[in-house]
């Protein structure tokens, strides 16, 4: 065996003792999932979007939370960006992370921590990666609170499973106690609860329809810039709602 073919075969052998992967990721030419459920993902859904970030991120800072493998972390590595951060609650995802980005010889820089501890982080950072997270989470305006609140500073990249209406109601500012009809609107804005499991997975929590993802960003104070895709979203910082209190954040 020469050299090149022992080399891939060691690459092969940590892939598959760091499994198993969600991300299916291209590591020394290897794919970590290539029968994935969903596709070559998240590569497939990479390219539908991908022209909406800078190709050349000159330097810029990176947070992308719930990284997993670090799929979006060496992309954005890859255009240039200066300092990339990425978090997952899950060490074993940070493990692929880590793995990775040191065989294609990336510096990055991973961390465990959840999305409610990025007030730790005492950093705002140029982009902000936020994709395939929020419907995962128990308190998910608290969590885009916090994202606004500590670490965005000038774009966040966004995604979040829809289900329901994708079409926008023209709808009146205020309502009175006595209407009811409005809430049986298809298009209304609605979060759908998943008490037990979605898709065989138990921390699939709330999904949105489309009206209702929009206006909770907006009420978190996201400005919607770019819509390439239905559940992509590409957002700047605006003005939150008016009756939205500033999170508070207790250290432990």
């Amino acid at each position: 065996m020469d050299a090149q073919s022992s080399r891939g075969k060691n690459v092969r052998q940590q892939i598959e003792k760091l499994g198993p992967w969600f991300q299916n990721m291209r590591i020394g030419g290897i794919q970590t999932a290539p029968e994935h459920f969903l596709g070559d993902y998240p590569s497939f859904k990479w390219q539908g979007f991908k022209h909406i970030v800078p190709d050349d991120l000159e330097g810029r800072s990176v947070l992308d939370i719930g990284c997993n493998a670090g799929f979006y972390t060496m992309e954005m590595k890859r255009r240039n960006a200066g300092r990339v951060l990425g978090i997952d609650s899950d060490p074993h995802y940070l493990n692929q992370a880590k793995f990775a980005a040191e065989h294609e010889g990336l510096n990055i820089e991973y961390r465990q921590m959840s999305v409610y501890e990025v007030p730790k982080l005492k950093e705002r950072f140029d982009l902000v990666i936020f994709m395939g997270v929020l419907y995962h989470l128990r308190h998910p305006l608290l969590a885009l609170d916090l994202l606004y609140e500590h670490v965005v500073d000038d774009m966040m990249l966004f995604q979040c499973l829809q289900r329901g209406a994708q079409e926008i109601p023209d709808l009146q500012e205020n309502y009175d106690f006595s209407e009811w009809s409005i809430f049986d609107q298809p298009d209304y804005p609605k979060l759908f609860f998943v008490e037990e499991r979605y898709a065989s997975d138990p921390t699939n929590w709330f999904f949105p329809n489309k009206p209702a993802m929009e206006a909770m960003l907006r009420s978190s104070g996201f400005v919607i810039r770019e819509n390439p895709e239905p559940e992509v979203y590409l957002l700047g910082r605006g003005e939150r709602h008016y009756a939205v209190e500033p999170p508070t954040f207790v250290a432990s």
